[in-house]
């Protein structure tokens, strides 16, 4: 799987540019959003949420998720308008980072909210990453392919833009099929998210 997408040719986009060429093909008439993903600690500078996480107030963290109500409400009504159907599959190694099992809880609400979110355990899927894990990559349709990039501490760094049909042909459908492995969100929140003790998180 993802097998032509390490020798495919891009375009390095720093992260102010990725987004606004983001906006403008996703409000270029696709169908569908399919997001892969991969990481297990990242940034979130400016999310209250996330900064309450990190300073280790865990329920303050928890509690200001529900800032995002609104926003992602917005989003969700924005995509329909569009006629954009959205999926994100979140791929989760165990045992589970701290960030990730944040994460979750701000997945829940966008769940709840309407989105359509699959959780896969990295433990099945070690046959498709044999030689490398499964890519960080934003889909719009059959249009545009990014490849989200990070620096080393986690912050977002901008996106390689893949323009190829056969590889985007070829990503989604690989996407397909992973997504379909992945498990119900509930049911997997209630399963591995919340019976977890608050994390420990590490400055």
């Amino acid at each position: 799987m993802f097998d032509s997408f390490p020798h495919g040719t891009s375009q390095r986009m720093d992260r102010p540019t990725y987004h606004a060429d983001f906006r403008r093909v996703y409000e270029s008439g696709i169908r569908h959003l399919n997001k892969l993903e991969r990481g297990q600690t990242f940034q979130e500078r400016g999310f209250a949420s996330w900064e309450a996480f990190a300073a280790g107030d865990w329920d303050r963290a928890l509690s200001l998720v529900q800032e995002k109500r609104d926003s992602y409400a917005r989003q969700f009504r924005d995509a329909a308008r569009l006629g954009i159907l959205e999926r994100r599959l979140r791929v989760v190694e165990f045992p589970v980072t701290p960030y990730v099992q944040w994460e979750l809880f701000v997945l829940r609400l966008r769940v709840e909210l309407g989105d359509n979110i699959r959780v896969l355990d990295a433990r099945d899927i070690t046959d498709v990453e044999k030689n490398r894990p499964v890519p960080e990559v934003v889909i719009l349709g059959d249009v545009a392919l990014y490849e989200v990039l990070y620096d080393d501490e986690g912050n977002a760094a901008g996106a390689n833009r893949f323009t190829d049909r056969a590889l985007i042909r070829e990503t989604s459908a690989d996407f397909d099929t992973l997504y379909e492995r992945g498990a119900d969100f509930h049911d997997f929140f209630a399963r591995e998210i919340a019976p977890l003790a608050p994390p420990a998180v590490v400055h």
